[in-house]
């Protein structure tokens, strides 16, 4: 299964390791899109920048 995460609000203002976090999903601007694996490990990252975020299933 797969997930598309959204990034729907600025990491300006936000601690390093939420910067890293979505340049670790491969985001970094509002508005940019990735396709990801559905893992535990992924599940991890997304829960640490939740508020940053907009997670919805991946129609492929």
């Amino acid at each position: 299964m797969r997930i598309k995460v959204t990034q729907v609000r600025s990491q300006a203002g936000q601690m390093d390791t939420q910067r890293k976090t979505l340049i670790g999903l491969g985001l970094g601007r509002i508005g940019k899109s990735r396709i990801l694996e559905d893992t535990p490990s992924i599940r991890g990252m997304v829960e640490k920048v939740k508020h940053l975020v907009e997670v919805e299933e991946a129609n492929e």
